[in-house]
């Protein structure tokens, strides 16, 4: 079979993530836990999903189920169930022990009985230790020993109900020490933990069987490959959502904070925003549909299925009963209407800003453009019925580099951080905004066959100075982005080595194979092929390493494809003829020396690499102290510094840090935060100085620099250059 599905390329897509919560309960309304068995389309789809991952056709590393492969699924489910080994006690672990076999065989045949059977033994665990966690708070503790909290238990072996006991203990002790250091009261602080932890207990009940099914499906997905993820119905539309950077619905951003789903911001132009009287904070406690539908209560639901409520198709509508922030805890309630509407997610398109550079050591003050590239998105379906303003990262792009031109920058930087991927046309398309035609990069399929992609339209969108920052977050897309202007000689690759995932996805929709209609199976985001860069290296576990290294701020052993145990190997194949631009090479140490040189000087930039160092020194420790004086001098340590680097900013007539007033360390988890100042300080968040990004501009207004002053260097790096500050001809 030949489908014509989208091409991702993903380093990682989120399913349903509850921080600090185990992926557990289902409830009935009496709080006796119910009992949650497979259904006979969790059956078909578990089969589908075999079937297309077990055939070298699709799948290009196929995972035909064997012992291993069955250990291994095992082992992953465990993990994705109870990572911190906080919940299953060692006995536990060793009576699921004749189920490691048995795994991988059962789920090839559609039967799923040992993914629940597991999980009855699970979510009695986790009411026993929400129990005990909320007991311990009638007690007082004693921060004067000399106790740790051991938080990160990967590597830790399955604990005895004793040591269970111990961990849960240090970790309430830490929850508590967290917001007496923050400045709250014993009792306020029994009060916010007790709900803090039936908050939890509520979460996990509320959970349903799709979510264990899920989680189990990407047990084995896992074990095929690190990359190939199983989606509900529901999960795959809201992948769907994030690509198109569109929905249908009213523009509003909803958080779950206790039993209520209250609003954290307004999307421009969206129905809400237009109407104009529901505002961040006001509680939505009641959905209806159309005009005269009944209002249903939605006090105490999952969000999604508040969400599911309230979305819906373009020109439909729906009916809100809500209390206004303004009206207080216990409030008068008001209902309104709003029309749906398709509603374009602006703040996760590409954005763009100028940093000039002053004069300097005789060199004219120069303008490079910036622009923030999030995700390479694509609105699929509307790319697919031709409509004039489909969701797109290149051609957002293009907008962004006519007005660049126009306004006559001097280069362009193109921020390409914590861009994890997407679409492998938009990579290709973007490339060609730099690039006179050409290949960007070879895919590999699973029987071997190499194909080319190639930018086809005549011309470049920019022809001038160009850089590329990146660091451990680019993945895929962005490195086939960053590796193809490397390879071209087209652009300085700066910052740190990138994510390394070299491997290509395909969405297969499992609703197209059996007869019958409607969305009952979900999605198979499939690993299909691996991509190569044009000079013929993968990216593959070793990334893009840049031209101008900035200090690793992340390790390679602690986030990215080399920390994957199954991931594909580096190799290497054919390089493809291409035009070759510009040969960096001769420019990069007199760069590197004035980069060197810069930075030194630069406070910010020093304070960026003490907090790194800083941070990764904590991580590897992997524990926090329970001695309060301890803690509190490290916390007074850290406001003191955050008060004197202000100071020294505003010495120096530095940009301010919105929020070095910020206080540090609240204690509090996410959903107990005031929203409104909450969703502001994300905002201010984005404001803060930004050395790096800085510091890039400044290496490419040294570049241009360089090659201006000395003829004989430019005609070496940039031999095709026809002209002055023309990178690209």
């Amino acid at each position: 079979m030949k489908f014509k599905t989208p091409t991702f390329l993903l380093a990682l897509v989120p399913a349903l993530v509850l921080t600090g919560t185990p992926l557990a309960l289902m409830a009935r309304g009496d709080g006796r836990v119910a009992t949650m068995a497979p259904t006979a389309d969790q059956s078909t789809a578990s089969q589908l999903v075999y079937g297309l991952l077990s055939d070298s056709r699709y799948a290009y590393r196929p995972g035909t189920m064997t012992p291993a492969l069955s250990a291994d699924m095992f082992k992953r489910y465990l993990e994705a169930l109870d990572g911190g080994k906080q919940y299953f006690t060692a006995a536990d672990v060793e009576r699921f022990a004749p189920l490691k076999p048995q795994v991988g065989p059962d789920l090839r045949n559609g039967e799923l009985d040992p993914a629940y059977q597991i999980f009855a033994v699970y979510k009695q665990r986790v009411l026993e230790r929400i129990g005990y966690a909320r007991g311990l708070l009638k007690q007082n503790f004693d921060f004067n020993g000399h106790e740790r909290f051991e938080y990160d238990r990967k590597d830790a072996p399955w604990a005895t109900p004793a040591q269970l006991d111990d961990l849960w203990r240090k970790s309430v002790m830490n929850d508590w020490l967290r917001l007496k250091l923050a400045g709250k009261k014993p009792e306020d602080i029994r009060t916010t933990l007790d709900k803090r932890y039936a908050n939890i207990a509520t979460s996990v009940q509320q959970l349903k069987g799709e979510d264990v099914f899920q989680t189990y499906l990407n047990a084995y997905a896992g074990a095929v490959d690190p990359h190939t993820d199983y989606f509900t119905p529901r999960t795959a539309d809201l992948f769907n959502q994030q690509m198109s950077l569109s929905l249908e619905g009213i523009g509003a951003q909803l958080q779950r904070q206790d039993e209520v789903t209250v609003i954290r911001e307004i999307i421009p132009g969206g129905p809400a925003a237009l109407d104009g009287r529901l505002k961040p904070g006001d509680r939505i406690v009641g959905v209806g549909q159309g005009k005269s539908g009944p209002v249903e209560d939605v006090v105490g639901w999952r969000i999604d299925d508040v969400v599911a409520k309230i979305k819906g198709s373009k020109g439909t509508q729906v009916r809100l009963e809500y209390i206004p922030v303004a009206n207080g805890q216990d409030g008068q309630h008001v209902t309104i209407t709003l029309t749906r509407q398709k509603v374009k997610l602006e703040e996760q398109a590409a954005k763009a800003q100028t940093i000039t550079l002053p004069a300097a050591g005789g060199e004219p003050a120069r303008r490079i453009g910036v622009i923030k590239l999030p995700a390479f998105y694509q609105d699929f379906e509307g790319r697919r019925r031709g409509l004039a303003d489909y969701a797109s990262a290149t051609r957002d792009t293009a907008r962004l580099l006519a007005k660049f031109k126009a306004d006559k920058v001097d280069g362009v930087v193109l921020d390409l951080r914590n861009n994890g991927g997407g679409s492998l046309d938009e990579a290709v398309e973007l490339s060609g905004l730099f690039i006179d035609q050409g290949p960007v990069v070879q895919v590999r399929e699973s029987g071997g066959r190499v194909s080319v992609s190639a930018d086809r339209t005549p011309g470049v969108a920019w022809d001038g100075p160009l850089a590329v920052l990146i660091n451990r977050g680019s993945a895929s897309a962005s490195e086939i982005f960053a590796g193809a202007m490397q390879d071209y000689g087209r652009a300085l690759v700066i910052g740190e080595t990138s994510f390394g995932k070299g491997t290509v996805q395909n969405m297969i929709d499992l609703d197209r194979f059996p007869s019958q209609e409607g969305q009952r199976f979900g999605q198979l985001k499939l690993t299909i092929a691996q991509f190569f860069r044009v000079a013929g290296g993968s990216t593959q576990e070793k990334g893009v390493v840049p031209d101008i290294a900035f200090p690793a701020s992340v390790d390679a052993s602690e986030f990215g494809e080399s920390t994957y145990d199954n991931a594909l190997p580096w190799t290497r194949i054919a390089a493809v003829p291409h035009p070759q631009y510009g040969n960096f090479a001769p420019l990069l140490p007199r760069l590197g020396t004035l980069h060197d040189t810069r930075v030194a000087k630069d406070r910010e930039f020093q304070w960026w690499v003490e907090d790194v160092n800083r941070f990764r020194t904590e991580a590897a420790k992997k524990w926090v102290s329970l001695n309060e004086a301890e803690r509190r001098a490290e916390r007074d340590k850290q406001d003191a510094q955050r008060k004197d680097r202000q100071a020294v900013r505003k010495q120096l007539g530095l940009a301010l840090d919105p929020l070095a007033d910020d206080g540090g360390d609240d204690g509090l988890a996410y959903s107990e935060r005031d929203i409104v100042k909450d969703a502001q300080r994300e905002k201010l968040a984005d404001e803060r100085p930004d050395p790096l990004l800085r510091e890039s501009a400044a290496i490419l207004g040294d570049a241009i620099g360089l090659l201006a002053q000395d003829r004989p260097l430019s005609a070496q790096v940039l031999p095709k250059s026809t002209g002055p500050g023309r990178w690209a001809d």
